[in-house]
């Protein structure tokens, strides 16, 4: 086991998106995941049907007490959907682990379609989080709403991408898995410029969690001592095979087969 990853993000009580999935990621991967939950969801394979709040003060608490015992290579973030989960968040990060490598996964719609960031933590997310990324992996319809622009081609995914390097990113990695096509593009962005990543599509419903999925093989690939590039091509390959070996849970977006990589 090597690499230790403190996952700051909300529970799917489905099991396919979430902390759930970010857990099982790292483990997958060969990492340790600890975590700190910002929420807990009643969900499925359909759609969120509630959110029971967890308070900020317990959010920090989390994260305080992991740090200071067991420690982190990398952090990730998901669900982060009240300004003052977001600001006890970013305050607790900037004071414990201003050096650690961060993956922002700006969660802002679950896959059944369910808002999960609301419009005023959408501008803190801007100005405190996404500076403090050192890769952010929005997908086009987060880019979206992030630079209040269009992204309907892979030049206005690069396009987008540069502007969210702006807000002070490191790195984006821009998930084209929303434009049509039986290749799925995706375009990680940095000062240097764009690397382009591409895979077949695969046919299928059973999709849940894949942002989440990434976000944490990414976390998980730097705090192993990747550089970006390769921690992005591992983790890509590691969803596209579970996404193709998903055990068809549930009757809505099911989830993954994170375990693909775990002989049995």
């Amino acid at each position: 086991m090597r690499g230790r990853v403190l996952i700051v993000a909300g529970s799917d009580s489905g099991g396919g998106a979430g902390i759930q999935a970010d857990i099982k990621t790292v483990t997958a991967l060969g990492g340790y995941a600890a975590t700190a939950i910002t929420a807990l969801t009643a969900q499925d394979t359909n759609t969120v049907h509630a959110v029971h709040e967890v308070p900020p003060e317990f959010v920090t608490r989390q994260i305080e007490v992991v740090l200071g015992d067991i420690g982190a290579d990398a952090i990730k973030t998901g669900m982060l959907h009240r300004t003052e989960v977001l600001d006890a968040v970013t305050d607790a990060l900037e004071r414990l682990a201003p050096d650690v490598p961060l993956v922002v996964d700006p969660v802002m719609v679950a896959k059944g379609g369910a808002t999960l960031l609301d419009e005023d933590t959408r501008g803190v997310l801007r100005q405190k989080l996404i500076p403090r990324a050192t890769v952010l992996t929005p997908n086009l319809p987060e880019a979206e709403i992030l630079t209040g622009r269009a992204v309907a081609d892979e030049a206005a995914m690069a396009a987008a991408g540069r502007a969210l390097l702006e807000f002070g990113a490191g790195a984006v990695l821009m998930k084209g898995g929303h434009l049509p096509g039986k290749e799925i593009v995706d375009l990680l962005v940095t000062a240097d410029g764009e690397r382009r990543f591409t895979s077949r599509r695969i046919d299928t419903r059973h999709t849940h969690g894949t942002g989440c999925s990434l976000a944490s093989a990414v976390a998980c690939g730097l705090a192993q001592g990747l550089a970006i590039e390769p921690a992005v091509a591992r983790a890509r390959d590691y969803v596209a095979e579970a996404i193709r070996r998903a055990p068809g849970f549930g009757h809505g977006h099911g989830p993954l087969n994170h375990a693909h990589t775990v002989a049995t």
